[in-house]
């Protein structure tokens, strides 16, 4: 039996509550937060995130986390973390893929929890 809005509503924002931070990953992270990136000037580095209360079975960021992304960079998907290093992955989300020639920086508009999927 699929869950009620409610009970969708209630996860999502215990979820929230646990998951602070965001990264950028190049490939699949599978269940533990693989092929984050790494390095560049100035460096890569997980960003705080923001949630606004869950509504309807989904959640959405209340901020707008920008990134350094390294050169040759790709970014393909946004994962989910309890700490800025370290800490518990979540699980990600699937993003239109990035590719980066020269360091840059990738602005996180979008970073919806949904489980209405």
């Amino acid at each position: 039996m699929p869950y009620s809005i409610a009970g969708k509503n209630l996860m999502l924002d215990a979820l929230g509550a646990a998951a602070g931070f965001v990264s950028l990953h190049s490939a699949d992270p599978g269940d533990g937060g693989a092929n984050e990136l790494a390095g560049g000037s100035p460096p890569y580095a997980r960003k705080a995130t923001t949630w606004n209360p869950a509504s309807a079975g989904s959640k959405d960021n209340s901020n707008v986390p920008v990134f350094d992304v390294p050169a040759a960079g790709v970014v393909l998907y946004v994962g989910h973390w309890s700490l800025v290093g370290g800490g518990v992955f979540y699980g990600a989300a699937l993003v239109t893929q990035e590719t980066y020639g020269a360091q840059g920086t990738y602005t996180l508009n979008d970073a919806d929890l949904d489980l209405n999927a």
